[in-house]
């Protein structure tokens, strides 16, 4: 456990070491409690809401699959023009 001091505007540093573990930088938000008398912090990563579905589990398992297929070779393309691109797909049947 490492001590850190509260300055001016009761403001604090988070020490190198966690920060570096817990992923943190600057413009990072956490969230701040009260529990039975200790402040508890915890990291929360903002997502705008244009990108939720990003991060839901479907796109995440279909994201996955996708790497998958990237890392096999189990693509087609890349195309020069939309006609052949199109052609590709007619005959993948997809």
């Amino acid at each position: 456990m490492e001590l850190v001091r509260v300055k001016r505007h009761y403001q604090i540093t988070l020490p190198a070491g966690l920060r570096k573990r817990l992923n943190i930088d600057i413009g990072d938000y956490v969230e701040v409690e009260n529990k039975e008398g200790d402040i508890v912090m915890r990291p929360v990563k903002v997502v705008h809401p244009d990108q939720e579905y990003f991060y839901t589990k479907e796109w995440q398992e279909g994201e996955s699959q996708a790497d998958k297929d990237i890392a096999k070779g189990d693509v087609i393309g890349p195309f020069d023009n939309i006609k052949d691109s199109l052609k590709a797909l007619k005959k993948a049947k997809i």
